[in-house]
């Protein structure tokens, strides 16, 4: 397929794909779940991820480096 031709065609489909009514369909028909329903789900979530990621690295750190250090008290392995 020439270079030409294949961007014509991903042009094409990214049109097709704008216009899609998100109201239209639910996603999944026993989960009344619309487009926009969904890719709200996916932001929150992938959010709620983060947040936990970043409070297990924060709480990591404290336990690791801050609390030895302040004297609260001592790891094991290091005597």
């Amino acid at each position: 397929m020439g270079e030409a031709k294949r961007r014509t065609i991903q042009k094409s489909f990214t049109r097709e794909y704008s216009k899609i009514d998100k109201d239209a369909k639910p996603v999944m028909s026993w989960l009344q779940f619309d487009q926009d329903r969904a890719s709200s789900f996916v932001a929150i979530t992938t959010r709620g991820a983060w947040t936990g990621i970043s409070t297990l690295i924060l709480f990591w750190i404290i336990v690791r480096f801050i609390g030895p250090t302040a004297n609260w008290w001592r790891l094991g392995d290091m005597t």
